[in-house]
């Protein structure tokens, strides 16, 4: 009884960690976009206006991170430390590349020498390229399974976490932020800046799709297993088949200039590309390539029940409270950007 109450717990913190993430990346993934389209605005009005437009948002959305972050390392600690010790590079560079955004964010309008802005500019952009991509190598690693021991312990080097599928992976990522940044800084900008946004998002959708599709067939040909839950419920299908129809209809939605549905469209696509994910890993976390028997799932990874219980009832509190705060802000500086003397 204690194991099946501690596995229904484990399923629901497995919920909740991959919720959090999803807002992560909702939230935070159009920010990164935003910086990776960065260089693509040419004037410098035109990229303070953008700066402008995540100014009040960048950090707040970057504690989605610090929750799911917390609640993986509180709810499966083994998968944390095993993630962590097999992602140590990818990580410091991701850690390394948030650093530098922020910086980059708070010292590029402190000076006026044209040098100093467009180094500035440089960093940024890189930065939240490599922030996005970064994710994306670490999510295409877990999705196609990592050389772990019977011991947690990881066997591979540095070229078996670059490997070809979870590249692919990281520039799906990045096209996908583009494409969401993009749409949110149209929403938030205009005249000509909205006009160059306009046709900077129709091509990072063009990317994005390409980018999909590549990967689709991909982990069909190189990761069946993430088929075996679906094989089992057929209803299933239906979430890639809705993401792909999402994708088909943001591209008409930009045409019909209705950025606003065209962005919850992407907050949404983005959202079922992580529920298709949880589902082919299900009821795994970590999956061994050198045997399945290795692979750290719910059941022989979670934290006690009690454990569990505790953590659940503080992030039930606390993710609503930071939902509300964030939905308070985006509503506190909705509308179009207009530079003052306060404005980066």
């Amino acid at each position: 009884m204690a194991t099946f109450l501690n596995i229904e717990l484990g399923t629901w913190m497995f919920l909740v960690i991959g919720a959090v993430f999803s807002g992560y990346a909702i939230l935070d993934g159009f920010d990164l976009g935003a910086g990776t389209v960065h260089l693509f605005l040419r004037k410098e009005e035109s990229r303070r206006i953008a700066l402008n437009a995540i100014g009040p948002v960048w950090d707040g959305n970057e504690v989605w991170l610090v929750i799911g972050g917390g609640t993986l390392f509180a709810g499966f600690p083994k998968v944390y430390a095993t993630l962590l010790s097999a992602f140590y590079i990818p990580f410091i560079l991701f850690l390394v590349m948030l650093i530098l955004r922020a910086i980059a964010i708070e010292f590029r309008s402190k000076e006026t020498m044209l040098w100093w802005r467009k180094l500035w500019d440089i960093t940024y952009s890189v930065s939240s390229t490599l922030v996005g991509f970064t994710l994306g190598v670490v999510l295409g690693n877990v999705v196609i399974g990592i050389p772990i021991d019977g011991n947690m312990i990881y066997k591979g080097g540095l070229l078996d976490v670059f490997n070809p599928y979870a590249i692919l992976t990281g520039l799906t990522v990045v096209a996908l932020f583009a494409l969401h940044g993009s749409v949110y800084l149209v929403m938030k900008t205009k005249d000509k800046l909205a006009d160059r946004l306009d046709y900077i998002s129709k091509i990072a959708g063009m990317l994005f799709t390409i980018c999909y599709v590549m990967l689709s067939i991909a982990t069909l040909v190189y990761v069946p297993h993430a088929l075996d839950d679906f094989k089992e419920t057929p209803v299933l299908f239906a979430i890639p088949v809705i993401t792909l129809l999402l994708l088909l209809n943001e591209r008409r939605l930009i045409v019909k200039k209705k950025y606003w549905l065209a962005f919850m469209t992407s907050a949404t696509l983005t959202s079922l590309l992580l529920v298709t994910i949880a589902i082919g890993l299900y009821p795994n976390l970590l999956i061994s390539s050198i045997n399945n028997t290795f692979s750290l799932t719910i059941a022989n990874s979670a934290a006690s029940q009690k454990s569990l219980s505790i953590i659940l009832t503080f992030v039930m509190i606390g993710a609503p409270l930071v939902l509300i705060y964030t939905i308070f802000l985006f509503r506190t500086f909705r509308g179009k950007v207009v530079l003052d003397d306060m404005s980066y």
